[in-house]
């Protein structure tokens, strides 16, 4: 079978977030529906609005979005996409950035910020309830602890539903389940770039979801192996990618962005590519590259 052909995100299988909110195990995230730079309106809103489309009606009900995307933009594109949601679609936005320019992003996870962020994408996401809200970042500036009571609190008034991390170690996760059920971990990660497997295997542990971003990853030698299986596959690079991440765990939920429909469809297609376990050790054995970021440097 063509790796382009409408595959269902449903071939990947189903993670359930929390006890009760169960998702196909291939989500979409939507930072790069905005203009460049993360900032602005997309250069074609009509593509945009068709991309969000055609990711729903290939079976992605989990999408991922952020009130520094744009900022706003994205937020309000999926509104306007989607809005009345189809049965069993999960928007799961962040808070804890704020922007003053393209490419440019700013810590502010303060009580008092993610107060009014909440507020703000409840109101253009047109929801009562954020099925799960994730703090973007720790913020260096402030005591972690308070922007995670903050989040305790907005969850035991109705606001958000299940609470979850971006970009944190493992003590971050520790700390932040003494306070409030963390269900979902977002960080960069992928068969190139494993810097945060330990977090990987400590989500596995504890039945946390793990939204792994970057799926190539940044690694010459890397991109050759991953090329090379691909043409032994019959595959693009990044459904082979795709793949070993599904494969790498049950508690992944890859949420590949894109701005074309038409990619949507490929990156969707790697839901039903099973890589061979010859393939899938030759990926996981390319040696990573030292790491070259740190959490407080993240812009995802």
């Amino acid at each position: 079978m063509s790796q382009t052909e409408a595959v269902s995100a449903a071939a990947a299988g189903t993670i359930t977030l929390g006890g009760n909110l169960t998702v196909n195990r291939l989500g979409y995230g939507a930072m790069r529906i905005t203009g460049k730079g993360v900032w602005g309106p997309p250069a074609d809103k009509a593509a945009a609005l068709a991309t969000l489309r055609r990711a729903v009606e290939l079976g992605v009900n989990f999408i991922d979005t952020a009130d520094s995307y744009g900022p706003n933009i994205s937020e309000e594109l999926i509104a306007e996409a989607l809005y009345p949601y189809p049965a069993g679609v999960v928007v799961g936005t962040k808070g804890g950035w704020e922007r003053c320019g393209p490419a440019q992003w700013l810590h502010n996870a303060s009580p008092e910020h993610l107060t009014e962020a909440i507020e703000g994408s409840l109101q253009r996401l047109r929801l009562d309830r954020i099925d799960v809200y994730q703090l973007h970042v720790p913020d260096p500036a402030v005591s972690y602890d308070a922007s995670m009571d903050t989040l305790a609190k907005l969850r035991e008034q109705g606001k958000i539903r299940h609470v979850g991390l971006s970009n944190v170690t493992q003590e971050h996760i520790e700390r932040g389940r003494k306070i409030v059920p963390i269900v979902s971990v977002q960080n960069r990660y992928s068969f190139a770039d494993r810097e945060w497997d330990y977090v990987v295997k400590y989500c596995e542990l504890h039945g946390i979801a793990f939204l792994p971003w970057a799926p190539l990853g940044q690694n010459k030698k890397a991109l050759e192996v991953v090329e090379k299986i691909a043409r032994e596959v019959g595959a693009t690079t990044l459904q082979v990618a795709l793949a070993w991440l599904l494969k790498r765990s049950k508690i992944m939920l890859p949420i590949p962005g894109t701005s074309s429909a038409a990619h949507v469809e490929e990156n969707v297609a790697a839901a039903g590519l099973k890589l061979p376990d010859a393939a899938f050790k030759e990926l996981s054995d390319v040696t990573p590259p030292p790491a070259s970021y740190r959490v407080s440097s993240i812009s995802q």
